[in-house]
């Protein structure tokens, strides 16, 4: 299907589209995610880092980092001709978490980004999509130079239920992302039959 016109005579396909959250703690790869596998340009609502934000901004182990999310990243992609998502990415620092309620509302799942060097910082996260039922993945960044460590060590440090996904991934690599994406599509139709399993008996 091109720009809604049907090819060879078949009918055009009208697409669901599903709402998938990025999340994680500040200086994650939040951004650079939505950015690497959107296929339109990203909104993205940056404001340089400051002075005055330097008492709350703890930028240990992303030392190079000049600007933060204040808002939230969007982005879209088409997994399939039927299947569309539509991405955005969370404020990682605490004085926006007031947003998240607003911005996971209506989603289907979500991607909590995680780095080793920093493992803490996507303890909120996590806990926020497990008190909200929300299913989630848990995608730690391979950043250059950051420790590596089997996917059975991150998943026991972070407390994770043996249900939830966990994968290695690179958010500036497109196919990696769009990885962790299937992933968190099939997560939660999973985890969405299971729960009307449950209800019906």
């Amino acid at each position: 299907m091109i720009f809604g016109r049907s090819e060879r005579g078949k009918s055009p396909v009208e697409p669901v589209t599903l709402k998938i959250l990025v999340a994680g703690g500040f200086g994650v790869g939040k951004t650079t995610l939505v950015g690497s596998v959107s296929e339109i340009r990203p909104l993205r609502t940056e404001e340089l880092l400051t002075e005055a934000g330097r008492p709350v901004d703890d930028v240990s182990g992303v030392e190079g980092k000049r600007t933060t999310t204040v808002a939230m990243d969007f982005g879209r992609i088409t997994l399939r001709e039927d299947l569309v998502l539509y991405l955005f990415g969370t404020p990682g620092q605490e004085r926006f978490w007031f947003m998240w309620d607003e911005l996971s509302e209506g989603a289907l799942g979500a991607v909590v980004l995680a780095d080793t060097r920093r493992l803490e910082d996507c303890f909120a996260a996590v806990d926020y999509f497990e008190r909200r039922s929300i299913p989630f993945v848990v995608g730690v960044n391979c950043f250059e130079g950051a420790p590596r460590y089997p996917a059975d060590a991150v998943r026991q440090a972070l407390d994770l239920d043996d249900d939830v996904p966990l994968v290695l991934c690179d958010a500036r690599d497109r196919e990696s992302v769009k990885e962790v994406l299937v992933g968190v599509v099939r997560h939660a139709m999973a985890y969405s039959a299971h729960r009307r399993r449950a209800v019906t008996t």
